[in-house]
Order: C-alpha cells, then sequence, then structure tokens
C-alpha cells in the first residue's frame, strides 16, 4: 500500500498599483524587473495605457517596498487601484 501527502496549493495573492511617470517599453521593462526581483514576487503586468501594475506574488505584497523599488526606479506609485 502507498500513502500519497497533499501539501495544500496556496492560491497567488495580486494587487494592482497606480504608478505614474510610465510612458513606453523601457518603462515597462524597467518597472517588470524591479518589481519582479523582490522576493515572493512571482508576476509582474504592466498597463501602460492605464498607468496600472499588477503584482502578483505568494503573499501579499509588500506596499512599502513595491512603492520603494519604484520610486527608486523614477516612477512615482501613487496607491492602490
Amino acid at each position: 500500500m502507498t500513502s500519497t501527502v497533499t501539501t495544500p496549493v496556496t492560491p497567488p495573492v495580486s494587487a494592482t498599483y497606480a504608478v505614474a511617470g510610465m510612458s513606453c517599453g523601457h518603462c515597462e521593462a524597467t518597472l517588470t524587473r524591479v518589481i519582479g526581483e523582490l522576493d515572493g514576487v512571482t508576476g509582474v503586468h504592466v498597463r501602460l495605457a492605464t498607468g496600472h501594475v499588477t503584482v502578483t506574488g505568494t503573499a501579499e505584497p509588500d506596499d512599502t517596498a513595491i512603492a520603494e523599488v519604484v520610486d527608486a526606479a523614477g516612477y512615482e506609485l501613487t496607491g492602490r487601484v
């Protein structure tokens, strides 16, 4: 007889932020890279047309850490959407 151990799967958590100062593909690539380097972040989706960035992770995104890397990259995180 074999036994199987199942580990509960935690669904990803997402948050969407308004970011000012984005205007081109370079902006998109930069924000995807700097936010994606944060611990626990598994995905970053930048929408230039709306000025929104959606961050997906293994736990609730750290708003302070995200704001710091966005600001350091030359953009302004203006809040959650």
